[in-house]
């Protein structure tokens, strides 16, 4: 019998190279959640076809996905990971979903402003009825807690309100409300100190990449945007590196930096190298496995294939309580 404390979901858009925002802010939770939780995680691509208008590396993105979510600690054999198109119950619950779903509530969601916004010219249907799938995605695992960033708590709470009216209007408790657990690190910044780390944005700092290029792309973080000059007193508290010092540096280390810093003690250079060292060596582990699982990529797919064998059994249970209760032949 299993000593688990309840069911968690989290699906990840497959783009390819993980970059330290997904590992800081999604995967290295993903991994400490197994400990006390049945865990489910998806790679999303049905999501990934919302904002890409080329799907040529598509495949291959899900592939390094699974290497990195594998590479950090991902246990299969306990947890389900697959892939989200390889279970079409999904897409069935996102119909039916939808039916309770106000078009009004959907072009009200930040998220959906945003993305209109950055694709004006790529405003499709799947982008307004992103939030139904992944609704869809959290409740037909029967899941009980979804970890997300704070950026995300609207998207949970929208779920939350589809479970009240499916279950309202067919009277039924078939669908389970999840509960939002909040992430360690909520967001993390890009080099440029401003925006949220994207690819998109060409502001990342991919965990996969070789030590000199992780070097030469910490070395081009934005700082403190007061020190101009070296013997000026800097300010910790609006420092983008320091924040990841923070995370990624032992703490006596962090401590000193903070004192030498405000004190003109030590350098933005020098701050930014000995954080290159450490993010370079937290790392280490992470690249040794990722290269190791990637000489032999049938057992990555097999990783996979099996997941979404096992999440089909569970979907495929839900959804013979839903159309139950909606009263589908």
């Amino acid at each position: 019998m299993s000593s688990k404390i309840g069911h968690v979901f989290s699906g990840i858009r497959p783009t390819g190279h993980s970059h330290l925002g997904n590992y800081l802010g999604a995967i290295k939770n993903y991994v400490a959640l197994q400990d006390e939780y049945e865990c489910v995680y998806c790679i999303v691509d049905l999501h990934a076809l919302t904002t890409v208008e080329d799907t040529l590396d598509l495949r291959q993105n899900t592939y390094e996905m699974a290497l990195d979510l594998l590479a950090a600690g991902i246990r299969p054999e306990e947890t389900i990971l697959f892939v989200q198109s390889h279970v079409p119950q999904v897409t069935e619950l996102h119909t039916i979903l939808s039916m309770v779903t106000p078009i009004g509530k959907l072009t009200d969601l930040p998220t959906f402003k945003e993305k209109a916004r950055q694709q004006p010219h790529n405003v499709n249907y799947g982008l307004v009825g992103y939030p139904v799938l992944m609704a869809a995605d959290i409740v037909l695992y029967k899941t009980d807690i979804v970890p997300v960033g704070v950026d995300q708590a609207a998207h949970i709470e929208f779920t939350r309100e589809v479970v009240r009216s499916f279950n309202y209007r067919y009277n039924t408790n078939v669908l389970i409300e999840p509960q939002m657990k909040n992430t360690e690190v909520p967001k993390v910044l890009g080099i440029d100190g401003k925006e949220k780390m994207s690819k998109s944005l060409d502001n990342h700092i991919e965990i996969a990449a070789m030590p000199e290029e992780t070097r030469q792309r910490v070395m081009m973080m934005v700082t403190d945007p007061q020190r101009v000059k070296r013997s000026d007193p800097g300010n910790p508290d609006v420092c983008n590196v320091f924040s990841l010092h923070m995370i990624l540096t032992p703490a006596e280390d962090a401590a000193m930096i903070n004192v030498e810093c405000r004190r003109a003690g030590i350098g933005c250079v020098d701050c930014k190298k000995l954080f290159a060292g450490n993010l370079n060596k937290a790392l280490e582990p992470f690249r040794a496995r990722r290269a190791d699982l990637a000489q032999n990529p049938t057992a990555v797919w097999d990783v996979l294939h099996n997941g979404s064998r096992r999440a089909r059994t569970i979907a495929e249970q839900t959804m013979v309580e839903v159309r139950e209760a909606v009263g589908l032949p």
